[in-house]
C-alpha cells in the first residue's frame, strides 16, 4: 500500500480554507497513487484556537467534516477536527473515513495541560483506545500526546493493530546543535514503539506559526523492526509518501514475540492491586 502523510500548513480557525487545503492535497494524493492519507492533529481547524476552540466545533454529521469525508470513496483519509458531542462537550479528535463514510472516530484521551499547554480547558477527555478493522489491515489512531504514554500504544497493540497512525501538532522546543530535542524525543518514542510491539507507525506533524508557536513537522513513518522509513522536512509544507508492506508486522512478530508472551492477566491483576492501594481499599 502507499501511504501520505499530509504535513500542511492549516489556518488557524479558517475552516473554509483548510477544507480546500485538504481537498487539494487529496487531489495530489491520489494523482501519485496515494491509498491512505494522513493529515496531522486538528488539521481541519488549526491547534492554538484557545476562545475560538467552540466556535469552530462541529459534529462528525456535519457538513464541514462530510465534504471531506465523502472525498474517502477513492482513498482512505485521517483527519483532525473539534469534535462537538451531542451533550456539546469538546473534543481533540482524529477521523478515519474510507469508502465515503467514516470508519472510526478517536477522541485524544490525554490532553496536556502544562508549560505552553492548556488543552484540558477547552476539550473532554476520550474515553477508549481502540483497534478497528480497515481494507489494509487492523489499525489503531492515537493523537500527538496519547503517543507519550505507554499505556496508549500498547493497548492497541494488545488489541491486535498492524498499523498505528498518530496526528500530532509538536511545537518546535530545545534547539541544540544536532537538531531540535522535541524531533529527538518524536523519533526514539515512534521507533521504540514499534520495535517493542512490532507494528507500523505513520506519524502526521504540521508546520506554520500560531501566535508564536511554530511547529517543525519532520512527518515520520517507522516499520515494525524500528526502522525509520521516511521522515518529511523540517519546517516546510509537504506530501510524504512511502509504500508500506504490513506483511513485515507478521515477521517482525514472529522474530520477536513480546506480542506473544506478553501477560495481559497479570498486568490487569498488578493494576487493579494498584488502583486499590492508591483509593485506600
Amino acid at each position: 500500500m502507499k501511504v501520505g502523510l499530509a504535513q500542511i500548513r492549516p489556518h488557524l480557525g479558517n475552516v473554509a480554507k483548510n477544507i480546500e487545503i485538504h481537498k487539494q492535497i487529496m487531489k495530489q494524493a491520489k494523482e501519485e497513487g496515494v491509498e491512505l492519507l494522513i493529515f496531522p492533529e486538528l488539521s481541519l481547524m488549526g491547534y492554538n484556537l484557545l476562545d475560538l476552540t467552540y466556535d469552530v466545533a462541529c459534529t462528525v454529521d456535519s457538513e464541514e467534516v462530510q465534504e471531506i469525508v465523502s472525498e474517502s470513496k477513492g482513498i482512505d483519509i485521517a483527519f483532525g477536527i473539534v469534535e462537538r458531542s451531542p451533550d456539546h462537550i469538546l473534543y481533540n479528535s482524529a477521523i478515519y473515513a474510507s469508502y465515503g463514510s467514516i470508519q472510526s472516530v478517536h477522541r485524544k484521551v490525554y490532553l496536556p495541560t502544562y508549560g505552553m499547554f492548556d488543552e484540558a480547558r477547552y476539550f473532554g477527555r476520550g474515553e477508549k483506545i481502540r483497534a478497528f478493522d480497515t481494507k489494509f489491515g487492523r489499525v489503531g489512531m492515537l493523537v500527538c500526546e496519547d503517543m507519550w504514554h505507554p499505556s496508549a500504544p500498547y493497548l492497541l497493540a494488545q488489541d491486535r493493530a498492524e498499523l498505528l497512525i498518530v496526528l500530532a501538532n509538536s511545537p518546535a522546543r530545545g534547539v541544540h546543535a544536532k537538531g531540535l530535542g522535541t524531533q529527538d524525543s518524536w523519533d526514539l518514542i515512534l521507533t521504540s514503539q514499534a520495535q517493542f510491539y512490532g507494528m507500523c507507525i505513520a506519524c502526521t506533524q504540521r508546520v506554520g506559526t500560531e501566535d508564536g508557536i511554530t511547529f517543525f513537522g519532520n512527518s515520520t513513518a517507522v516499520d515494525p523492526f524500528g526502522d525509520t522509513l521516511v521522515q518529511g522536512p523540517l519546517f516546510e509544507e509537504s506530501l510524504v509518501t512511502f509504500d508500506l508492506d504490513l506483511d513485515m508486522v507478521r515477521q517482525a512478530r514472529f522474530t520477536t514475540p513480546i506480542l506473544r508472551d506478553e501477560n495481559t492477566d497479570l498486568v490487569v491483576r498488578e493494576l487493579t492491586r494498584i488502583q486499590q492501594h492508591r483509593r485506600g481499599e
